[in-house]
């Protein structure tokens, strides 16, 4: 995993995503015989998780919608420099949510019924052609709250790439977008308060390619399905009660029925 990470930050920095205002974390060094252990530079900022909870705790919205506008800029320079040109292929991003089905029902936390739902459900949107016709990308991989930093005006950061892979930009954008939703889900017991943020966000990373409006109905469209995913990942959690885990799996119901 070490050696993973430290070849997904060289990869990435090869893309100019170095310095001001999109920045990969230089790796230094790994060592299989130190614990697998990986050193990396310092980069002093602000956890996206933070700038997150300053809008759910305290109501600081301008500041999460500043932030969300340089992490949108941010995924878009990664996400257009590195298109490949080759089909995205969703058959795998559907073979994860049958994995994430899976954990949840050896878990018990859904049951047969669900998982039979969640399968119907997965099968319509493998029917949308949209959902196939986008080209690769590299991804972060596990666009989390915790594994983004800011520094001062748009400047980004990205850390803790294990995860990186090709595939559809959507599954960066719509954890994003799922993480967001959960964490007003869990701190306001309101996940329509995140609507407006999650717009934000789609609207501002579409609006960094030529075709804007054509980008943003094609992430609109399909951005439901990848929330759905964060969302079922989410709860497959021990940390996440059963009671909140149900709420999770019920909104990520909703949005699949979107299709």
């Amino acid at each position: 995993m070490a050696r993973q990470e430290y070849e997904g930050l060289e990869t990435l920095r090869r893309y100019n995503l170095i310095g001001s205002p999109h920045h990969v974390i230089r790796p230094l060094g790994f060592s299989r015989d130190i614990n697998g252990v990986l050193a990396v530079e310092y980069y002093a900022g602000e956890e996206f998780s933070q700038a997150i909870a300053r809008a759910t705790q305290h109501r600081d919205d301008r500041h999460l919608y500043r932030r969300l506008t340089a992490l949108a800029s941010f995924l878009a320079a990664q996400h257009d420099r590195t298109a490949n040109g080759t089909a995205v292929d969703f058959a795998a991003d559907c073979g994860y949510l049958d994995t994430v089905t899976g954990r949840l029902r050896r878990a018990r936390r859904i049951g047969s019924d669900d998982a039979d739902e969640l399968a119907r459900l997965r099968d319509r949107w493998r029917e949308r052609p949209l959902m196939w016709q986008d080209q690769q990308v590299w991804l972060h991989g596990d666009a989390t709250p915790a594994n983004f930093l800011f520094g001062d005006g748009m400047d980004v950061a990205a850390i803790d790439l294990e995860r990186m892979k090709r595939g559809d930009r959507m599954f960066d954008v719509g954890r994003v977008a799922g993480e967001l939703q959960h964490a007003f889900m869990r701190d306001s017991g309101d996940r329509h308060r995140a609507d407006p943020f999650i717009g934000h966000f789609l609207r501002e990373y579409s609006s960094h390619f030529p075709d804007r409006r054509g980008m943003f109905e094609s992430v609109t469209a399909r951005v439901p399905y990848y929330m759905a995913l964060n969302l079922l990942r989410i709860a497959r959690n021990d940390y996440i009660d059963r009671d909140y885990g149900g709420r999770l799996t019920s909104q990520a119901k909703r949005l699949l029925r979107a299709a």
